[in-house]
């Protein structure tokens, strides 16, 4: 016990000093400063909104991308889950994923035994794998999103609002951004951040244009390192920047975010007040959901731009996040 607790501690405070030896090398921009508030918003959907941005979507909406499929070859944007995957959080404590048997036939005579019979269980981090952040994740101030606050909504069992269990079923445009490809490299180096500029160049080479109401995923081929899982880490991962994270929110109207690298962000943070100054201006501020660790190597190799997004989370209740497995299926580009 002494033994684990003492690389527990050893493996936090390497994290922390990470993160904040790097993160005082810069002072946040005056840009930054103007795009975060550092508020929680309430939300334009009312008092009672807890998914965000999802509002965008609409039974016609859902129709009208459904009519565009031009293909029955899916995607599967999900990653594996197994025992010594690589894992976000490991660092801060959060348990790696662990899968075992509970029940289990016979390894002696099969003749004695009519019925076999095999069950397990998980033990895992919900943010483990291809997941999806529920706007309860990242807070400013002790509120979420809509000015929930934690001396409120905040139970012994996790929050009361916002909870991935509200989310509806996921079907909407997707498209991918392969700025990995756009710049002709395999993955982006380590803590770039993806800027506004990096985001239309790769469209405009894609031939790709954005839509209101989007799932908008970033390619930074960072998958290419994975399973390894020193390699395929979040401490140092390339990302958006939070001034590319405002150009596609604000600006293009973008649903949901995603990315092939554990944060979506770019790490370390500039700001030594904020260590994912991305989440809490996408998930406090914006009403911003987002996805994280989607496999995107099959949609970049087969450059498919544009598609029909599902995906649906499990209904934990109050959970900040959950496992996914989303599809994707080519739609006529128009």
């Amino acid at each position: 016990m002494g033994t684990l607790k003492f690389h527990f501690m050893k493996s936090t405070a390497i994290a922390l000093a990470f993160i904040g030896v790097t993160g005082i090398l810069g002072a946040p921009g005056e840009a930054s400063a103007q795009i975060a508030k550092n508020v929680a918003a309430k939300s334009p959907w009312g008092p009672a909104d807890e998914i965000g941005t999802l509002n965008m979507m609409t039974d016609n909406s859902r129709l009208d991308i459904l009519k565009q499929v031009a293909g029955g070859k899916v995607y599967d944007l999900g990653v594996d889950l197994f025992i010594g995957m690589p894992t976000c959080c490991g660092a801060f404590g959060d348990p790696s994923f662990q899968i075992f048997l509970t029940h289990a036939p016979s390894r002696g005579d099969p003749a004695k035994e009519l019925l076999s019979y095999a069950g397990d269980a998980v033990n895992m981090y919900t943010h483990t794998g291809t997941h999806l952040d529920a706007l309860n994740h990242f807070g400013l101030h002790g509120k979420i999103w809509n000015e929930y606050s934690a001396s409120e909504h905040l139970g012994v069992r996790g929050w009361t609002k916002a909870g991935i269990d509200k989310y509806p079923p996921i079907v909407a445009r997707g498209v991918l951004i392969d700025v990995a490809k756009s710049k002709a490299l395999k993955h982006l180096p380590a803590s770039y951040a993806i800027t506004v500029a990096d985001l239309q160049d790769a469209l405009k080479k894609q031939g790709t244009t954005l839509q209101p109401g989007d799932v908008v995923l970033i390619r930074t081929g960072v998958m290419t390192l994975w399973p390894d899982e020193s390699k395929y880490r979040l401490l140092d991962e390339p990302g958006l920047s939070l001034e590319a994270a405002q150009w596609l929110v604000e600006g293009q109207k973008a649903m949901l975010l995603g990315s092939d690298n554990f944060g979506v962000e770019s790490l370390p943070s500039p700001d030594p007040a904020n260590f994912v100054p991305v989440h809490s201006y996408l998930q406090a501020e914006r009403g911003v959901s987002i996805l994280e660790a989607v496999w995107l190597e099959d949609l970049s190799k087969d450059q498919a731009y544009e598609f029909l997004f599902m995906a649906s989370p499990l209904k934990f209740r109050g959970g900040t996040a959950s496992p996914i497995r989303p599809i994707a299926i080519s739609i006529q580009r128009r």
